[in-house]
C-alpha cells in the first residue's frame, strides 16, 4: 500500500480564548470574512464537535467547514485536513472550542498537534494591567504551544487599548483591539447560536465585522506554517448503489460534512428532503433523521400528515432509518415543546420527548461494537419517556451520563451524534439494516 504525503504552506491560527463566552466565534468569522474580502482564499475549521458555529463559519468564509478534534475525528484526520487546506488557501483559521486549556484533549493540544499558534481572544471588560497577566498565563501555561499575539474584545476605548497594550510582557504583542459593537454579537438559544441561515442581515453584518476588525490593524496576517500530512485511502463502496433519503431543514439541519462526504464516497446516492415541507420522501431504500431543532418546528412537523405517513410507511416496509438525537424525538409518539404544548410526531417509537428547561446531557461519548467504534458526542435539553429497553449504551468519555440506543424493526435511535468516519462499516450496515 502507498500513501501520498500532502504539504502546503498558509497562514495559519487557532483563535482561541481564556473560557467560553469571550467571543472568538464572531472574531474567528470576522477574520474569516475580513481575508475572504481581500481577495484571499480562506477555510476555516472548528476544534470538538459543533454544529451551529460551522454554518456562520461558512457562510464567513465562503468555503466548506470541517470539524477537527484528536480523540473524535482522529489526529491522522486532523493532519490531513489541515495540510489539504494549506494547499489550496492563503489563509487557514481554526475556531477553538471553550478555553485554551479546557477538555480532554482541548484546543491546546490539537494546536500542538498540527503545530499552529495560538491566538488568544481576551474579553477586556473591566480589565486593564490584569489583561498582561492574563496573556502571560496563557502562553507559559504550556512550554510546547506557541502564543506570539493576542487580540482584545470588546475594549472600551483608545486610551483603554492602550493600557491594554502596554501591560503586555516582552514577547507577546496586541495583534488588535476591538471595539464594543453590535456587529460582533450574535444571538443565540438553548443550543448554542441561532442557525446561520435564520439570522436576518447576517451577510451584511459580517461585512460589518470584518471592516471593523480591519480598523482595529487585525488585517495583518498570521504566521505562515508549513502542514504535512499522509492522505487517506478512500473508504470501501460500502453503499454502493444505496438511495438514501437525507433530511435537511431548519428542524435537522445537524450534518457534519464529513459525514456527508464519506456517505457518498461509499456509494450512497444522497437526496435531501424537508420533513416540514414536503409531501413525500424521494425515492429511497433507507432514512437518516438526524438533530436539530424539532422541538421549535413541532407544530409545523405534526401538521404534515402527508410526510408522517409516508415515513411511517417506510419503517413498516422494513426499510432503515438512522435517527439522532433531534431525529429521536421526532420518532416518538409526541413531543412536548418549551411551552409545554404537545405535539403528535412519528410514533415510530412508544412514548415522548419533552423538554427540560435545562441541559441534560452533554460530552462526548462513543459506541462500541464489533463493527467499529463510533465515536461522537451528546448535548441535548430534552428527556424522554418510554418503556422500551435500549440495546445498547453509548460509553461517555467525561460529562454526563451514557446514551441510551433504542432499536425498533430496522429503525436505530439515539440521542447520540455519531461522526461516521470513526466507523465506516458500522455506519454502513446501520443503513443497510444489519443492525449494530
Amino acid at each position: 500500500m502507498t500513501t501520498t504525503t500532502i504539504r502546503g504552506d498558509a497562514h495559519a491560527a487557532l483563535i482561541t480564548a481564556p473560557g467560553s463566552g469571550q467571543g472568538k466565534s464572531m472574531v474567528t468569522a470576522g477574520l474569516a470574512r475580513l481575508h475572504r474580502n481581500a481577495g484571499r482564499r480562506v477555510r476555516v475549521f472548528k476544534h470538538g464537535p459543533d454544529y451551529l458555529d460551522p454554518m456562520v463559519l461558512e457562510l464567513a468564509s465562503g468555503a466548506p467547514v470541517y470539524q477537527l478534534h484528536p480523540w473524535m475525528t482522529g489526529e491522522a484526520e486532523c493532519r490531513w485536513r489541515l495540510a489539504e487546506a494549506a494547499c489550496e488557501a492563503d489563509v487557514v483559521l481554526v475556531e477553538g472550542s471553550m478555553g485554551l486549556f479546557d477538555g480532554d484533549p482541548s484546543s491546546a493540544d490539537l494546536a500542538i498537534l498540527a503545530g499552529l499558534p495560538a491566538l488568544p481572544v481576551i474579553d477586556a471588560r473591566g480589565m486593564a494591567q490584569t489583561f498582561g497577566a492574563v496573556a502571560q498565563g496563557l502562553a507559559h501555561y504550556r512550554p510546547d504551544l506557541a502564543i506570539h499575539e493576542v487580540i482584545a474584545n470588546r475594549v472600551g476605548s483608545a486610551r483603554h487599548a492602550e493600557m491594554l497594550r502596554g501591560s503586555l510582557p516582552p514577547g507577546i504583542r496586541l495583534l488588535g483591539a476591538i471595539p464594543r459593537s453590535e456587529a460582533m454579537s450574535v444571538p443565540d438559544r438553548h443550543l448554542g447560536l441561532i442557525q446561520a441561515a435564520e439570522i436576518v442581515g447576517l451577510d451584511g453584518q459580517l461585512d460589518a465585522a470584518a471592516q471593523l476588525l480591519a480598523e482595529t490593524g487585525l488585517e495583518r496576517l498570521p504566521r505562515r506554517v508549513m502542514l504535512a500530512a499522509e492522505a487517506p485511502e478512500p473508504p470501501p463502496r460500502l453503499l454502493e448503489g444505496l438511495r438514501l433519503g437525507v433530511a435537511r431543514d431548519a428542524a435537522f439541519a445537524f450534518l457534519y460534512r464529513a459525514n456527508l462526504d464519506l456517505l457518498a464516497a461509499m456509494g450512497a446516492e444522497l437526496r435531501f428532503f424537508s420533513p416540514m415541507a414536503d409531501a413525500t420522501l424521494p425515492d429511497c431504500d433507507a432514512l437518516w433523521l438526524p438533530g436539530g431543532y424539532p422541538e421549535l418546528h413541532a407544530a409545523r412537523l405534526a401538521a404534515n400528515a402527508p410526510m408522517r405517513e409516508a415515513i411511517r410507511a417506510h419503517h413498516a416496509a422494513g426499510r432503515p432509518i438512522l435517527a439522532e438525537c433531534g431525529g429521536l424525538m421526532a420518532c416518538m409518539d409526541s413531543l412536548t415543546d418549551g411551552d409545554g404544548v404537545e405535539h403528535a410526531m412519528l410514533g415510530l417509537l412508544p412514548g415522548r420527548a419533552c423538554m427540560a428547561g435545562k441541559l441534560q446531557a452533554l460530552g462526548l461519548q462513543c459506541l462500541g461494537t464489533p463493527k467499529g467504534e463510533l465515536r461522537g458526542h451528546t448535548y441535548h435539553h430534552s428527556r424522554l419517556e418510554t418503556p422500551l429497553v435500549p440495546v445498547a449504551h453509548a460509553r461517555k468519555l467525561a460529562g454526563t451520563e451514557a446514551e441510551p440506543v433504542y432499536h425498533q424493526g430496522a429503525l436505530v435511535a439515539s440521542y447520540f451524534h455519531g461522526y461516521f468516519p470513526s466507523a465506516p462499516r458500522l455506519v454502513a450496515d446501520l443503513l443497510r439494516g444489519d443492525g449494530l
